[in-house]
């Protein structure tokens, strides 16, 4: 059986996949939007793009726009 830290990422962690999956985007858009220095910060970790679950929350909570 394969470790599950092959293709997951620990639970504070969301690998390039799993964001995209949940902002609903394609990964080729979240790869444009780090060469584009736009978004959350990222770590690059054995050739995967990482992103530390506190930075995805907070650049969100950065682009919280209200409602009426």
């Amino acid at each position: 059986m394969a470790s599950p830290w092959r293709t997951r990422a620990p639970h504070d962690h969301l690998l390039q996949a799993d964001l995209a999956e949940r902002w609903r985007i394609s990964a080729r858009t979240l790869e444009r939007l780090r060469w584009q220095r736009i978004g959350p910060p990222y770590l690059k970790v054995g050739g995967r793009v990482v992103y530390r679950l506190e930075d995805v929350l907070a650049y969100e909570a950065d682009h919280l726009r209200g409602g009426g």
